[in-house]
């Protein structure tokens, strides 16, 4: 059999963004699937808008997802001589014609075609020039570009879509397009088809946006006499206002770094990805890795779009609720000894890092981290809110110091005195400090809850979170007592 071979070929003019993470890791799970090959091809043909920032972007954001490539990164540019050379032979095999037409030529002739009502397209102007009237023309030095020379058939290109279905496509909506420009560079459409030549590729898994080129690039793949891929056409991303996810438009919002660097575990965010066009025909949502190459195929594909929803102006729940649902699942049920790499590198990153995490205080480390994750949703909050369980500046939330503190002026002698009971314990453990506060809250004649949430709000600074006397002996007894005697600082002077 034919080995799979499969490319992504990011354009590098911006951040590698959710639709195209979302092309790269379909072409990739199939490559998986089938024993095959991904190869990583950066399409920079675009000299003024490509950049090396860009490409690093591209290249990181694979990284982070855990996307892997067998083969690259090549580069479109490394090949421009291939290029020329296959529009060369299309010219020799008069398969494609040098167009002499002036760019108000063909103003006015798309004027005339709107003002007629007649389909846009080239006219073929000088798709029958003779050799001789060619070059005379050359000669002039008139400038012109390459078109490709489409069969003047009455009849119906079709070709069969993985996820759509046969598709036609009639020959005479298809005009005599550009394949180079008048500077000598070869365009995309040619480019493309060259390459993916070159490099082998049997299937080409992409966007519904690029099915106008895919008409255009069978006939290339035709005209050149290569075998043609299996065209795969993957319904677009949407936005909830049902328009197109695009750099320009979304903004930061929509890059693969953002959830990077917003605490998104990789394959969580994976998990979250391919749900956006794609089913397993059944009700599972959480997929390990080898799972979900196992599940996936390119028949069970959507082709309706799917829509990714984002709120820009709340810092909690910005994205997707099921990419933040899918990020909380993975973040509370994974191996702590693998959660605990990850938010080593968010600590690191704030600051919070102690070596003494990975040696004598190892297992306190991943106690605590146990203990917190239940109630959190993205790696980041280990460092916000679950800062205090690390570090003594940490930031008290407004909601529960108003709810829980300010409104007990008692509390600023209260807490103290629990402080000193806490400190006089022969043992601190969960039962001792419990008993102790519930037995001061009997003595003062007040609810029990009232010294119990005062305390997680000044000891945690936090409305909610694990069993209040889990975290005392979890925080430790010095640090309570020390954080309980400071009570007077929230109270206004």
């Amino acid at each position: 059999m034919t080995e799979t071979r499969l490319r992504f070929p990011p354009s590098p003019t911006g951040y590698l963004h959710i639709g195209g993470a979302r092309t790269a890791l379909y072409n990739w799970l199939y490559a998986k699937k089938t024993g095959g090959k991904l190869i990583l091809r950066i399409e920079d043909t675009d000299a003024e808008r490509s950049t090396d920032e860009s490409i690093t972007g591209i290249i990181e954001g694979l990284e982070w997802l855990g996307i892997d490539y067998d083969e690259g990164p090549y580069f479109q540019t490394d090949f421009t001589s291939d290029h020329k050379a296959g529009a060369q032979k299309l010219l020799d095999e008069k398969k494609a014609y040098k167009c002499f037409c002036t760019k108000e030529e063909l103003d006015a002739k798309r004027e005339t075609a709107l003002a007629n009502k007649q389909q846009l397209g080239y006219d073929g102007t000088c798709r029958n020039l003779t050799d001789e009237q060619v070059a005379e023309k050359e000669a002039a030095g008139l400038p012109y570009v390459v078109r490709f020379k489409t069969p003047k058939k009455d009849e119906i290109l079709q070709y069969d879509d993985k996820i759509l279905g046969p598709i036609r496509v009639h020959y005479k909506e298809i005009d005599d397009f550009v394949i180079v420009r008048s500077n000598g560079m070869p365009l995309y459409l040619l480019c493309n088809v060259v390459d993916d030549i070159r490099d082998r590729i049997t299937h080409i898994i992409r966007g519904q946006d690029h099915m106008t080129n895919t008409t255009r690039q069978i006939l290339l793949y035709e005209a050149l006499g290569a075998p043609l891929p299996v065209f795969a056409h993957m319904p677009l991303t949407l936005d909830a206002k049902k328009a197109k996810i695009s750099k320009r438009s979304h903004g930061e919002i929509v890059a693969v770094q953002f959830y990077r660097d917003h605490g998104f575990i990789p394959w969580a965010f994976n998990n979250f990805l391919v749900l956006l066009g794609w089913s397993p025909g059944n009700d599972q949502e959480i997929f390990s890795k080898e799972e979900l190459i196992e599940a996936f195929s390119l028949e069970k594909i959507n082709k309706s779009s799917s829509v990714f929803n984002f709120k820009k102006d709340d810092p909690k729940f910005f994205t997707d609720p099921k990419a933040i649902s899918i990020n909380e699942h993975y973040l509370r049920t994974m191996k702590i000894e693998e959660l605990a790499e990850m938010v080593k590198a968010e600590f690191i990153q704030e600051g919070l890092w102690k070596d003494e995490y990975e040696n004598e205080r190892k297992a306190w480390f991943l106690d605590t981290l146990n203990l917190i994750r239940d109630r959190f949703h993205t790696l980041k909050d280990f460092a916000t809110m679950g800062r205090a369980y690390f570090a003594d500046d940490f930031e008290v939330d407004e909601k529960p110091l108003k709810k829980n503190v300010l409104k007990f002026e008692e509390l600023k002698t209260w807490l103290p005195m629990l402080a000193d009971r806490y400190e006089a314990l022969e043992d601190f453990n969960i039962e001792t400090a419990e008993e102790t506060a519930r037995v001061l809250a009997d003595e003062l004649e007040i609810k029990p809850g009232v010294l119990i949430n005062s305390m997680r709000t000044i000891v945690t600074g936090q409305l909610a979170g694990p069993s209040m006397f889990d975290i005392l002996v979890t925080i430790g007894r010095d640090k309570v007592v020390e954080r309980l005697r400071k009570i007077n600082e929230f109270y206004p002077a």
